[in-house]
């Protein structure tokens, strides 16, 4: 019986390793260095908001990160902002950027049992530079068959990505700590989602899980990327 499943999808940030965290720490920074000009509850929203205004012009990633928090001290400032809380919030930007790589629990091991049965393909979404240097700092590049790295996530664009690297999104599985960006889309375009959620989700990224039945069947959750493995051989 021919497998239901031959190609296997991978996130990067916060599936394979640690992200997210770095962001948040660096937003802490951010509510310290305008404590005085606004509560940090404040300044999250707005600067979510810059964020979302921002994404279509800088895309995902630190570099736009660090744009819409100095856009949002100069608006919460009036522009009076000091141009060394600007230097220090480029500071902030360039610090996790040069952040060393650290994988997740299970994230080779899971890489390196699929890719002995699957094509597998790295598909992130990001800063082309940035996403580059953290595939060669983890030490996974070699056992991926394909990288994309994409600007948007989307039904069509997992399409293409299964046409090209495998035998269709209807023979493939997308693997990812995003249920917005990494589990529906692919379920959309055809495949299977499996949700492996890592600590708290920006929340630019949050989404319900499907419900339909049709979409539901092809849905998975795992707490971690140990269960990965069983799940592939499960679905067949």
């Amino acid at each position: 019986m021919p497998q239901k499943v031959t190609t296997i999808g991978f996130d990067a940030d916060d599936t394979l390793w640690h992200n997210e965290v770095f962001f948040r720490v660096t937003q802490e920074r951010f509510a310290s260095l305008l404590r005085d000009y606004a509560e940090p509850g404040d300044l999250e929203t707005r600067l979510l908001a810059a964020e979302q205004r921002n994404i279509g012009h800088y895309g995902f990633g630190i570099k736009g990160f660090v744009l819409s928090m100095i856009e949002t001290a100069i608006e919460i400032t009036d522009a009076r902002v000091p141009a060394a809380t600007i230097r220090e919030l480029i500071d902030a930007g360039q610090e996790m950027l040069r952040h060393p790589i650290d994988l997740l629990p299970h994230a080779r091991a899971a890489v390196e049992s699929t890719a002995r049965t699957h094509r597998v393909i790295l598909i992130t979404k990001g800063d082309l530079l940035d996403q580059e240097r953290k595939l060669a700092q983890s030490g996974l590049g070699d056992l991926f068959d394909a990288v994309e790295i994409v600007s948007a996530k989307t039904a069509t664009v997992y399409a293409g990505i299964f046409a090209r690297h495998g035998n269709g999104a209807d023979r493939a599985l997308m693997v990812g700590n995003s249920m917005k960006s990494d589990v529906l889309p692919p379920i959309e375009a055809g495949g299977w989602g499996v949700f492996v959620p890592q600590g708290p989700a920006w929340a630019l990224e949050h989404a319900e899980p499907p419900a339909r039945d049709d979409h539901a069947a092809r849905f998975h959750q795992l707490d971690d990327l140990a269960a990965l493995p069983a799940l592939i051989d499960a679905i067949g």
